[in-house]
């Protein structure tokens, strides 16, 4: 037996054991995440502190509210809400966004994607308007310089045209006490 022979077995082991290894570490990271208590939902923004992006939406043709534009958050405390008739979340959430719209510290405005103005007329008659103002992105170009992943998403926009903060998904009762109304509050004090 040559001394060069007897090495290759204990390689031959180590190179079996390593999908094993890669595995464990892998179900370790991924527990570890899910143990984390992390909340998942939460989607992280590369916007978040940065300038809004410039939005010059049309209005909503029938509803006498003007359109989406980066101008009109200078000063304000502005929440863009991105929404669809066709989005059932989005219902879920109108009612929540109707009682923020009684806030006079804060201008609640709408992003609609994608619909028909029929359609959003007919969503926002059965449900009442929070907004006030309304731009239309029929193309969707806007949502993606927004960074939006789908609707309903909604950007906390400060008194200098920063994006402060973004929920994705619709609001629930808990997400606005807890999360929503302490950033508000933070934007009126800054």
């Amino acid at each position: 037996m040559t001394p060069q022979a007897e090495p290759a077995p204990r390689r031959r082991a180590w190179l079996a054991l390593l999908p094993l290894v890669a595995f464990l570490a892998l179900a370790a990271l991924f527990m570890t995440q899910l143990m984390s208590g992390k909340d998942n939902s939460v989607v992280p923004s590369a916007l978040i502190g940065a300038q809004a992006p410039s939005t010059d939406l049309p209005p909503l043709d029938g509803v006498g509210l003007p359109g989406l534009a980066s101008s009109a958050f200078a000063g304000k405390v502005t929440l863009v809400n991105v929404w669809a008739s066709w989005c059932a979340p989005c219902r879920q959430e109108h009612p929540l966004l109707m009682g923020l719209s009684a806030d006079k510290r804060i201008v609640v405005t709408g992003l609609n994607y994608k619909d028909t103005p029929e359609n959003a007329r007919r969503f926002l008659g059965s449900l009442g308007n929070p907004f006030a103002a309304i731009g239309v992105d029929a193309t969707g170009s806007t949502t993606i310089d927004w960074g939006v992943y789908g609707v309903p998403e909604t950007f906390l926009v400060g008194k200098d045209g920063r994006i402060l903060y973004k929920h994705v998904g619709p609001f629930t009762p808990e997400s606005i006490r807890d999360d929503l109304m302490p950033q508000i509050e933070k934007a009126l004090a800054g």
